[in-house]
């Protein structure tokens, strides 16, 4: 995702090894958004970041006077700043329930990833490896039922999901049992996606050679 000028002054800042930007950056490639993104070491901000961003965090959305930073409030701006293809359903309920279980990813997954990836060689890692390894399976179910999250369609808490899943190698997680088959075949699915090939970051191509 290089430089392109003709549909949009986009910039957005991302860390290139964080699920949060990976999430945004899938959304930017479902929509085919022209954006500059910016490959921003997290240790070594620049300074034009704090200027935009008064938390001085990642991820950080630039479009024209807008500054966005919060990944999820980003997602839901695309969404609505370039309809086609949709990510949200155009029903409130649904909506409402898209909204409901990205809180409910944050809560019961993203938690638990931010730790591990955070200090995986603490004393309470592999407590928490486990915990969140049987949260997957315990939701195979789901992923058995629809092509995607519960969904016919691609939608945004697929951009949520997907960003996790493809980091179960950095996490130490192996899926071989047969419960998780439903799970290996959505990420097979997700990963096939051009869209999803061209959110990647090179930190994150390097996370499954």
């Amino acid at each position: 995702m290089g430089v392109v000028t003709k549909r949009s002054s986009m910039t957005f800042y991302s860390d290139g090894a964080s699920h949060y930007s990976h999430r945004v950056r899938i959304v930017l490639a479902e929509k085919g958004v022209a954006v500059e993104v910016q490959d921003v070491d997290p240790a070594n901000k620049p300074a034009e970041l704090s200027d935009h961003n008064p938390y001085n965090e990642l991820p950080t959305l630039v479009d024209r006077d807008l500054v966005l930073y919060e990944a999820d409030i980003m997602m839901e701006y695309l969404d609505e700043r370039f309809p086609h293809p949709p990510l949200l359903p155009v029903y409130p309920v649904a909506r409402a329930q898209s909204r409901l279980m990205m809180y409910r990813i944050k809560k019961d997954w993203a938690t638990l990833v931010d730790a591990i990836i955070a200090d995986p060689d603490a004393k309470d890692a592999n407590a928490k490896r486990k915990e969140f390894k049987e949260s997957l399976l315990a939701t195979a179910p789901i992923f058995a039922e629809k092509p995607y999250f519960m969904s016919d369609e691609f939608t945004i808490v697929d951009c949520c999901v997907a960003a996790i899943l493809w980091r179960l190698p950095v996490l130490g997680i192996e899926l071989v049992e047969p419960a998780a088959k439903p799970i290996l075949t959505y990420m097979e699915r997700i990963f096939e996606r051009e869209a999803f090939k061209e959110s990647l970051s090179e930190i994150e191509v390097e996370m499954h050679v």
